[in-house]
């Protein structure tokens, strides 16, 4: 809704005077929501957003304009983009109904248009976007994104924001080495175990995290060591010689979160994992 004023001016015998202000309001007819369908995000993760565009006038609404400013932010002196748009991704709706993929320039900013609302009727775009490096990976932090309508028949651009938040989690993998890679029968042979964790989340003893593993073939009089710490058989780890059974015993293992930087060139996030190491050496 916008105001509008006006004022008349009489002019007579050399003079003047000016009447009232009339005050005025120009109802839009148009609304605009947005709203986003994932929770969370990290990078890569495809973040889906639907914009809503209800027309509630007696005549039809032509050759609109939505722009997504895909969540640009402002970075040293410059503009960040924290979200792609995937290409072909764009479903139109009028009434419930699916349209001919609308004309899409994938920016940034993303701009779709030649979008038309009947009378009493509504719209229902529908697309996609992935979280990139610009995107922060931070615990705390997010993307607010906002879609601005234009076009014929709109007294003003309408917009519409929708946030979504950085996931909040720990996201491990592992992955495991043989030194010497060839052993004779009596030989020591080491396994590494190195888990990492590109999550902004650390891994405390309370997440109760395992490592378990069948030695083939059997080791005997092990040596285990955590992040450089003798561990001892029955507190922080438990080893069957007969079958090879190795397991950590939980609330032992604890993986630092993930670390990010940014280039001060470009702002993209540079992520660094956190990382926790398990040797175990024993006989064959």
């Amino acid at each position: 809704m916008a105001t509008f004023t006006n004022q008349a001016t009489l002019t007579y015998n050399g003079t003047s005077t000016n009447s009232n202000i009339a005050f005025g309001e120009i109802l839009d007819v148009l609304s605009v929501t947005k709203t986003v369908v994932e929770d969370s995000y990290s990078q890569g993760d495809t973040v889906t957003y639907v914009v809503s565009l209800r027309n509630t006038g007696g005549n039809a609404l032509t050759n609109l304009t939505v722009t997504d400013d895909l969540g640009a932010y402002t970075y040293e002196s410059g503009t960040v983009y924290p979200l792609t748009y995937v290409n072909g991704s764009a479903l139109y709706f009028v009434n419930g109904a699916l349209q001919p993929a609308p004309a899409v320039t994938a920016g940034p900013p993303l701009s779709i248009t030649g979008i038309s609302i009947p009378a009493n009727g509504d719209a229902v775009i529908v697309y996609q976007t992935v979280a990139n490096a610009f995107a922060n990976p931070e615990a705390g932090g997010n993307i607010v994104n906002t879609v601005t309508a234009t076009g014929d028949g709109l007294s003003a651009p309408l917009t519409a924001t929708a946030t979504v938040d950085a996931q909040t989690a720990a996201n491990l993998s592992i992955s495991k080495s043989i030194t010497p890679s060839q052993v004779v029968d009596n030989d020591r042979v080491t396994y590494t175990f190195v888990i990492q964790n590109s999550g902004n989340e650390a891994v405390l003893a309370t997440d109760d995290a395992i490592i378990s593993d069948l030695f083939n073939p059997i080791l005997t009089a092990l040596a285990v060591t955590f992040e450089g710490a003798t561990w001892t058989e029955g507190t922080q780890y438990n080893y069957d010689e007969t079958t090879g059974q190795f397991t950590t015993v939980a609330g032992n293992i604890t993986v630092p979160a993930a670390t990010y930087t940014r280039d001060t060139v470009t702002g993209e996030y540079i992520l660094t994992p956190g990382i926790a190491t398990l040797v175990v050496t024993g006989t064959i």
